[in-house]
Parts: structure tokens; C-alpha cells; sequence
């Protein structure tokens, strides 16, 4: 049907805990208009599932973040989707996309929240696919950061890291295990063909650092939504990018890699405009069918230049990624 141009939708359930959950509802897009006339646009090569004559509509979470508007704005601007669908949590974060999308965008955003099961299944309805965004953010002791920056200024005292906290409704059990599946289970129950989750590198390693971080084992929650993705029977593709770099995309060679075996190397982090568009090429290549894989990047001007075909860097991944570690997880794995 007709898309109403840059519609708000309220959702009566959603919110109760929408000022309290620790994903980041950070806006940073512009975004260009979708006419009528791109209906008749060809058909992309090696696109999976067979969408709507106005493109594959895609429903985005977490959509006011710094990856999640990128991958929003990409969206928009592509001929072979339809206006995408953001999940925000307020009204200012939606006022936020829309503004820097721009007046034309057809693309919409959803004001409710993933701890919310109704929110999640009316984000979804006549969604082809789903970009999940949403993340626990750990949030520093004030005190501890303090202590922190002193100990590097005082050349007798050991240095010693910042030591972090989750609020109790943003605390990584919830967000990145009980939501997430609240998301999958709704895309599921919408019909959606394709999930691309968004998670992190680490999930092998029970002492990564981040699990440390307010004792929040993110990283074990993370690979366990993981592994209900991949056991749904969705059609799934699971990006685990390094650390997130602010930076322009396009400019560098990607690498990517199973199993952490990035993190033994000198290359381990990647810009999220990068992470962005390998997250929305995942929607429609058939080398990203049930695909699981961890992404970094080498320096500008590294390597064999900028990567520009995602399709070639996932044919060239060396087997399939490996969900029987960690052992002996403190959270409970399937």
C-alpha cells in the first residue's frame, strides 16, 4: 500500500521501561527519498527472497543509534528496498531520524521498545527482513573513572581501568538474551525471511574484558541469542564486527574471519559506517545465507584497498563458524 511520507507510530504498550534500557538511541543520518517511479527498477543479482514490487521492506532496531541510523540512511537511499521501518525509543530520537533523513524520506519510525513483545511483532508485520541493532551499554562508576585518569597521570601509582555498571532494566540478560529473542520470536511469527543480528567479537572467550564489564557476561548473553537465532530456522546472517570506529566508510579493505581468530591479530576493529553496509548487503546475497562471521578491517590505505564486494569477501570465509565453544560458560548455553 501507500507509505505515508515520514510517519511516526506509537505504540499504546511499549515504553514503561524506554527511559531506563541501555540501548542507544543516538541519531546521526541523512537520507534521501524513495519514489513510485523506483518500482520498476530490475531485479538485483543473486537476491534471495522475493519481495513486494516497491522492494524488500526491512524493519531496523535500535534504529537511533550511531550503526543503526547508518544502516537507516542506506536503506532509504537504495532502489532495492522499500522506505525501511525503525524501532526508536522516544519521540526526540524519532524527531532526530527524520530530521537528518530528510522531509522526503518515506521511511518510518516506530516509537516502542524490544523488552516489549508487542512492540517487537508490530515492528515486524509485513517486514521482509530485520536488522537487529540493539545492544547493552555498560556505563562507567564515575568514581572509578576519576581513579582511572589519576593513575595515569601519576607515574608511582598503577594504572587502573574504569570499572562499569549496567542499570537493572539495560543489564545484558535482558537486552542482549530476553529481547533479542523477543525480535526473533516476532519476526518469526511475521513471516520476516531474513534476520541480520549485529553482535560483537569475543563470544569464544569467556575472559574477553567485556565480559568483565559490570559483571555482565555480555558477551555469553550475545552468542546465546545468537545460537536461538541460528537454531529458529530463520534464514540468519550474524555479523560479530570488532571495535566500533567513527569513521567514513568505503575507504578500507575488510577482513573477515570465524572464531575470534581476528583478535590474535593487529587488525581488530572496523568503522560502523562499514558494519552498516555489510549488515544491509547481508539482506540479499546469497552468500549470506546462514552465515555467521566476525569483521575488522585493516588501516586506510592497507592492503589490497577498499572492499567493495561483500558477496566475495563471505565466498572466501575459510568453513563455517564454530558455536560448540566456549566450554564451561557461566551462562547457560545451549
Amino acid at each position: 500500500g501507500p507509505h505515508q511520507r515520514g510517519r511516526t507510530v506509537h505504540m499504546s504498550s511499549a515504553v514503561t521501561v524506554a527511559s531506563s534500557t541501555a540501548l542507544s538511541s543516538r541519531a546521526s543520518v541523512r537520507g534521501a527519498s524513495l519514489s513510485r517511479r523506483d518500482a520498476a527498477r530490475p531485479v538485483a543479482r543473486r537476491r534471495p527472497v522475493a519481495t513486494s514490487a516497491s522492494g524488500m521492506k526491512v524493519a531496523v532496531t535500535g534504529a537511533g543509534g550511531r550503526t543503526g541510523s547508518l544502516c537507516m540512511k542506506l536503506l532509504a537511499q537504495s532502489p532495492e528496498f522499500a522506505p525501511p521501518r525503525g524501532l526508536v525509543r522516544s519521540d526526540k530520537s524519532a524527531g532526530k531520524v527524520k530530521k537528518l533523513l530528510g522531509a522526503e524520506s518515506d521511511a518510518e519510525c516506530v516509537i516502542g521498545d524490544v523488552s516489549d513483545a508487542a512492540s517487537c511483532r508490530a515492528l515486524c508485520e509485513g517486514c521482509d527482513g530485520l536488522v537487529i541493532l540493539t545492544s547493552a551499554v555498560p556505563k562507567p562508576k564515575m568514581a572509578s573513572l576519576l581513579v582511572a585518569i589519576v593513575s595515569k597521570i601519576l607515574p608511582w601509582m598503577d594504572a587502573k581501568r574504569p570499572e562499569f555498571y549496567f542499570p537493572d532494566e539495560g543489564r545484558p540478560e535482558l537486552v542482549d538474551w530476553a529481547y533479542q529473542k523477543n525480535q526473533i520470536d516476532a519476526a518469526k511469527a511475521a513471516g520476516v525471511k531474513k534476520v541480520v543480528l549485529v553482535s560483537s567479537m569475543g563470544g569464544t572467550q569467556i575472559d574477553n574484558f567485556l565480559n568483565t564489564m559490570g559483571d555482565g557476561n555480555i558477551l555469553l548473553w550475545k552468542r546465546k541469542a545468537e545460537m536461538y537465532l541460528k537454531a529458529s530456522g530463520l534464514d540468519y546472517a550474524i555479523v560479530h564486527p570488532g571495535g566500533l570506529l567513527d569513521k567514513e566508510g568505503g575507504k578500507r579493505e575488510l577482513l573477515a574471519g570465524l572464531d575470534d581468530s581476528l583478535l590474535s591479530g593487529d587488525r581488530r576493529s572496523v568503522p560502523r559506517a562499514d558494519v552498516a553496509r555489510v549488515a544491509v548487503a547481508c539482506l540479499t546475497l546469497a552468500e549470506a545465507r546462514n552465515v555467521s562471521f566476525d569483521l575488522a578491517s585493516r588501516e586506510e590505505g592497507e592492503g589490497s584497498g577498499a572492499t567493495t564486494d561483500v558477496g566475495a569477501l563471505l565466498a572466501n570465509l575459510p568453513g563455517e563458524y564454530d558455536y560448540s565453544t566456549p566450554t564451561g560458560s557461566p551462562v547457560p548455553l545451549p
